[in-house]
């Protein structure tokens, strides 16, 4: 009887021990899923960090590192700051400072045209804009003038009439320049005439350089100025010394000239 129940006794034991090893054995396998739940979580965690950092400049890194902050405060992109409408303003971040100077509506560019080289324009005809505007020289300036008499006469005011004496002055020069203008250019325009007929007889057509022009009108002037001068002597009248300021205007431009060939000390 003691066989057996030495037997029996042995049997349990082993039984006891069986079942020691599969809870073991079950517990390292629980064991073991914990732990892979615990990496796959940390293992998204980074990966979440990874996306968040991966827009962060280095230099905010370093700084965020240094100064032992955990977060980084991210401002918005020009991705972010869209509009949803085109005719809505942009969204800006109210942290920068406003410019002074800004579109404040956003409109098309503006296009500056210059009349004088534009082909919309048309093209440039000297004759015809000298046409349309000689009412200026012939109406607007001599209407002007005659004002300015009759107000430089009711004026008492020294800086007032000296003032109204250099407007006069200033329109008068103005209408003899026109006057010498319309001068040449009806003679340059007879001169053309002339040599378009000579043209048609079977002449070589003839060009005046521009220093023979200018020789032509100073003569043309001297012959003015000399029978004016000719007319106020014989019947007593004061010349006021247009020809003689001529000549002298004259001699020192050609001493100027002259002067450039003159030697001088080294």
């Amino acid at each position: 009887m003691s066989g057996e129940e030495d037997d029996e006794a042995l049997a349990a034991s082993a039984s006891e021990e069986e079942e020691e090893e599969e809870d073991q054995v079950a517990g390292d396998r629980g064991d073991e899923g914990d732990g892979s739940l615990s990496g796959s979580e940390g293992s998204e965690e980074e990966e979440m960090l990874r996306c968040a950092v991966a827009d962060v400049p280095f230099e905010l890194l370093q700084k965020a590192k240094a100064e032992g902050h955990s977060k980084i405060a991210r401002g918005k992109t020009k991705a972010d700051l869209k509009r949803l409408n085109k005719n809505r303003p942009m969204e800006i971040s109210s942290k920068k400072p406003v410019g002074r100077f800004r579109d404040v509506m956003q409109t098309s560019k503006r296009v500056i045209r210059d009349p004088r080289f534009e082909s919309l324009c048309g093209d440039y005809d000297e004759s015809r804009f000298k046409k349309a505007y000689n009412f200026i020289y012939d109406e607007q300036l001599p209407a002007e003038r005659q004002e300015l008499f009759k107000s430089l006469k009711k004026a008492k005011d020294p800086e007032l009439i000296s003032e109204k004496k250099n407007e006069i002055s200033l329109m008068e020069r103005q209408l003899q320049s026109e006057r010498d203008r319309r001068k040449h250019a009806e003679k340059a325009a007879e001169q053309k005439r002339m040599e378009r007929e000579l043209v048609k007889q079977g002449k070589k057509p003839f060009y005046m350089k521009k220093s023979d022009k200018r020789r032509a009108a100073l003569i043309e002037k001297y012959k003015e100025l000399k029978v004016f001068h000719l007319l106020a002597k014989k019947f007593g009248l004061q010349t006021c010394g247009k020809l003689e300021n001529f000549l002298a205007k004259r001699r020192q431009k050609n001493a100027a000239k002259d002067h450039r060939y003159v030697p001088y000390r080294r």
